[in-house]
């Protein structure tokens, strides 16, 4: 094999900065050694890689290809490196958090984890699922715990725990009707939802199947709380969400559950990782506790 790991390292840095000068810096080289790496490693594919535009280094077609290529591969060798030069005991871990998770299931986790391991580094990345997705997909994260459907070739899934969604709204008076109501006579309401790439709006809107389209959508909002603050404030709104989230507001006649007939609103919180995720005995243990913890909260 002509490549080396080296040029290869060189080469994602120089695709993702764009200038050698830069990238020489990062990483401790001279122009001149950069420069001399990306011209050795096109030789030997026998491709230019790069075109030069507006004094910066873009990847063409081909140096996509070949970045998309080896990505992984230089993702996994690092991962790898730090298994064996560093203690299981110690490391950073960049963990992903779809919004749901992140408020009312992971914090009191991550506290008692860092308790049990203080030199261990947990950095949080928040975002919808369709974010988390993505940040797996581009190796940004090493894990990620979501709700809803994950459709990528890319990710293994595993599933962690069950979750309810109920409507709500502020109006005690809807929500009196013991019996309930079938979804199809709410629709015409005003509703608010998340956001497009939330599971929760995602779930809500496939058990609705072919009415989905018939719901009046007054508000999309990217945060549970600010749903939850309109409907107190505008008590004639509904909203479909995890049960976890409203809990607090039911307690205290805040917000009031609709009944709903013959229609469940359930999913699943998933654990994703990158199919080609080198799992190291510290992700592993990682792994480990976050599942039980949450198992045990969602037992409650």
């Amino acid at each position: 094999m002509k490549i080396t790991l080296r040029q290869m390292e060189i080469f994602l840095e120089v695709a993702q900065v764009g200038h050698l000068t830069k990238v020489a810096e990062k990483m401790g080289l001279s122009q001149s050694a950069v420069s001399m790496s990306i011209k050795e490693l096109e030789n030997i594919i026998g491709y230019k890689l790069f075109d030069r535009i507006n004094k910066k280094l873009a990847l063409n077609e081909k140096g996509r290809a070949f970045a998309d290529a080896i990505a992984p591969l230089v993702s996994k060798l690092a991962d790898i490196e730090e298994e064996f030069r560093s203690d299981e005991n110690n490391g950073e871990l960049l963990v992903g958090v779809s919004t749901t998770i992140a408020d009312y299931l992971i914090p009191p986790i991550i506290c008692d984890y860092m308790k049990s391991y203080p030199r261990v580094k947990v950095n949080l990345k928040i975002g919808n699922t369709r974010e988390i997705v993505r940040l797996i997909e581009t190796g940004a994260v090493d894990l990620g715990f979501v709700e809803g459907n994950v459709e990528s070739t890319a990710i293994k899934q595993e599933v962690v725990g069950l979750d309810e969604l109920v409507v709500v709204t502020g109006d005690r008076e809807l929500a009196a009707k013991e019996d309930g109501y079938y979804i199809d006579k709410l629709l015409g309401k005003q509703w608010i939802l998340r956001e497009e790439g939330s599971g929760t709006r995602e779930v809500f809107l496939t058990h609705l199947g072919d009415l989905a389209s018939q719901v009046n959508l007054f508000l999309e909002l990217r945060h549970p709380e600010s749903i939850k603050n309109m409907l107190i404030q505008s008590s004639k709104c509904l909203s479909c969400l995890p049960r976890i989230s409203v809990m607090k507001e039911l307690d205290r006649g805040e917000l009031f559950e609709v009944k709903i007939k013959k229609l469940k609103f359930e999913r699943q919180f998933l654990l994703i990782y990158h199919k080609d995720k080198f799992k190291t005995s510290l992700l592993n243990k990682f792994i480990y506790f976050t599942r039980m913890q949450l198992g045990q909260i969602l037992e409650r």
